[in-house]
């Protein structure tokens, strides 16, 4: 079992995840930050967890730029999975595992079943503390022509793949809020072996438009909505899944405040991903966010999570 020091002062803000201790609930989602060392700096920064970005078997170098464009609620983002293939990603990985002073979530992307599980395989041998399955990026189809977290059977298929190779290391399904019923993915990840869900991946695909150029903005014109604009869909999403799987959940998906993790902890989340938020408010929010949350459990008379997890059902 590995344990991180519990947050300081008279709170507990830990929480546990199959068995990994986090000092505190949130979680760097993947894709913020792309070089090993600033994923290390981060981990020292008062994140609870840190996410790889997503590996995928071959090079990918990602769309063309702009990838990001900030809008009035949030982001627009077309990264395109850029990372540099299975091979050096596992050096990157060791490195991470070596010096990263939290635990790492490592997150893997392809468009076939079989690749998910070659991925899963070399990637467990390093036995990081966790697998993420991104089935849900907008931006990438896979087999059958759509993303895999958009079909229960899909997803629970990938699943059960890498549930044979992945030995001890937990995984996660990453789901996607592009659904009519994200209750069903839900329910066919946990029966088919999944140990979390992390919920959710960005909402679209969207598009901005420069009115000057008469021009879509990003470089692949369209791109997943993150940011403030997507919360509520974050908390219903998460409030459905809790309804449904005893699994823990990671919730996420325009938290920036606080506030915004209470929020989602209250609607069933575990533990809560930040991604832009880090762009709204810089390398100190996961330190910032866990301030605001002691401030609100000490004025509802509050001593841990538990208390409030899932209340809102």
């Amino acid at each position: 079992m590995v344990k991180t020091k519990k947050s300081s002062g008279l709170l507990d803000l830990s929480v546990k995840l199959c068995g990994v201790v986090l000092e505190n609930p949130t979680v760097l989602f993947s894709g913020i930050y792309e070089a090993p060392q600033d994923l290390i700096n981060a981990s020292k920064n008062g994140v609870g967890a840190i996410t790889t970005k997503s590996v995928s078997i071959n090079l990918r170098e990602g769309y063309q730029q702009p990838r990001i464009v900030k809008f009035d609620h949030g982001f627009l983002n077309a990264v395109g999975l850029k990372n540099p293939g299975l091979e050096k990603a596992k050096e990157e990985l060791k490195k991470m595992l070596s010096e990263a002073k939290t635990p790492v979530i490592t997150s893997i992307v392809a468009n076939k079943t079989s690749e998910f599980q070659k991925l899963a395989k070399e990637i467990a041998e390093l036995k990081p503390h966790f697998l993420e399955l991104n089935l849900s990026c907008p931006n990438v189809e896979a087999e059958f022509g759509r993303p895999f977290a958009t079909d229960a059977k899909i997803s629970a298929k990938v699943v059960k793949a890498v549930k044979k190779v992945s030995k001890k290391v937990p995984v996660i399904a990453k789901l996607t809020p592009n659904v009519l019923d994200i209750k069903e993915i839900a329910k066919a990840v946990e029966k088919a072996g999944a140990d979390l869900i992390s919920a959710i991946n960005t909402v679209g695909p969207g598009m901005v438009i420069d009115i000057k150029t008469k021009k879509p903005k990003l470089g692949n014109k369209r791109g997943g909505v993150s940011g403030p604009a997507i919360k509520p869909v974050a908390i219903r999403c998460v409030y459905d899944i809790y309804e449904v799987v005893k699994i823990p959940i990671i919730g996420g998906g325009g938290i920036t405040t606080g506030e915004d993790a209470v929020e989602i902890i209250m609607a069933g989340a575990t533990a809560v991903g930040i991604g832009s938020a880090v762009y709204l408010r810089g390398r100190n929010v996961f330190t910032e966010i866990c301030k605001e949350m002691e401030t609100f459990m000490k004025k509802g008379g509050y001593k841990s999570l538990k208390e409030i997890r899932g209340a809102a059902h």
